[in-house]
């Protein structure tokens, strides 16, 4: 909701429709909504969105331009497949810049931020036992990053939402392979010794 002025006045949102529209469909890929090879129309997605085709279509184009999504002939993307050295590769990437995050964001976590991030790691544990992918996979996003956005530094937090935005997807298959006892993920899950790492540093 937005904040109301000094007079009563509700402030105006400011922040362009075409900027809302991409980064919904950022949060949705990295946070695996989509699956690897799915199609994509602006037209669709306009509707589900709520808004014109034009708004989609901006976001479609920078999403194409991080790689993020791959141009169809008649105008609409792809969810891009990822090849098993494609995901190697990321997972390199991932490995350098996450863990570089995390290790920066222990030395700033302070109580308010390290009860943020217990809540977000309750929240995934809960999600996957009840076998919820959808939100398993919003929740495994919402705790990572609730770490990695205490790094410091906006460039490193930009190029680890630019490889989600391309590993997201698969996470989501990842994720369905559990799909019969989703709460078997946490098994390779290592959210809680984290927590608990993170925990010891600020104690």
């Amino acid at each position: 909701m937005a904040d109301k002025t000094q007079f009563g006045l509700t402030a105006v949102d400011t922040v362009p429709l075409h900027e809302k529209v991409y980064l919904e469909l950022v949060r949705a890929l990295m946070s695996g909504q989509f699956t690897p090879g799915q199609k994509l129309t602006s037209r669709k997605l306009a509707r589900e969105l709520g808004t014109s085709d034009m708004p989609v279509r901006i976001a479609f184009m920078r999403l194409q331009a991080l790689r993020a999504l791959s141009p169809m002939p008649n105008g609409s993307v792809e969810v891009p497949a990822i090849s098993a050295d494609r995901f190697s590769q990321l997972t390199a990437v991932r490995t350098i810049l996450e863990g570089s995050a995390t290790e920066l964001a222990t030395t700033r976590i302070n109580g308010n931020n390290l009860r943020t991030i217990r809540r977000h790691a309750t929240e995934l544990t809960l999600a996957a036992r009840k076998g919820d992918i959808d939100d398993y996979l919003r929740k495994n996003h919402d705790f990572k990053f609730s770490i990695y956005r205490h790094c410091g530094n906006e460039q490193m937090i930009f190029l680890i939402e630019t490889v989600w935005m391309q590993v997201g997807p698969f996470l989501r298959n990842l994720a369905t392979g559990f799909e019969d006892d989703l709460a078997s993920i946490l098994d390779i899950d290592f959210h809680e010794e984290v927590v608990a790492a993170i925990e010891a540093q600020d104690g």
